[in-house]
């Protein structure tokens, strides 16, 4: 049997999402409120967070409605059972530095390439120049 609230989530998320008969929302409750678990199929997840977490915010949002309408505190929590493949146990973890390193290294490494094919000067009445000057013209022009 399902709550009031359950009935709630269940009905906003399954207008989103293309697969509602994967929608399943658990219900748990602690010292902290109520804890609803929301599990869709792994392609409606992006749907149900939306662009920088909009959409899930939102749903948030109106649980909290819901909660001051019933006087009870509503935590969403969205469940990710996509199932992908783990890596390998022995590979040491990368960290973000480390892959901010290779990406400037390969960045360096291709700015390096592309001056080596073209070492011709910029003639100063050249074509390109001129469109360069002008697409500056329009950045300046930019109210920032």
């Amino acid at each position: 049997m399902s709550t009031i609230d359950q009935q709630f989530v269940e009905y906003i998320v399954k207008t989103l999402v293309n697969n509602p008969d994967k929608v399943q929302i658990d219900r748990t409750i602690d010292e902290k409120g109520v804890l609803l678990s929301l599990e869709v199929d792994p392609e409606d997840v992006g749907r149900i967070i939306g662009r920088r977490g909009a959409t899930a915010q939102s749903i948030r949002t109106l649980l909290r409605a819901l909660g001051t309408k019933n006087d009870a505190r509503y935590n969403l929590k969205i469940v990710n059972n996509d199932d992908f493949e783990a890596a390998p146990k022995n590979d040491a973890p990368v960290s973000i530095a480390e892959e901010e390193e290779d990406v400037e290294e390969s960045e360096e490494t291709e700015i390096e390439e592309i001056v080596e094919e073209d070492n011709s000067p910029v003639e100063e009445g050249s074509e390109l120049a001129k469109k360069t000057r002008a697409e500056l013209a329009d950045l300046d022009d930019l109210d920032i």
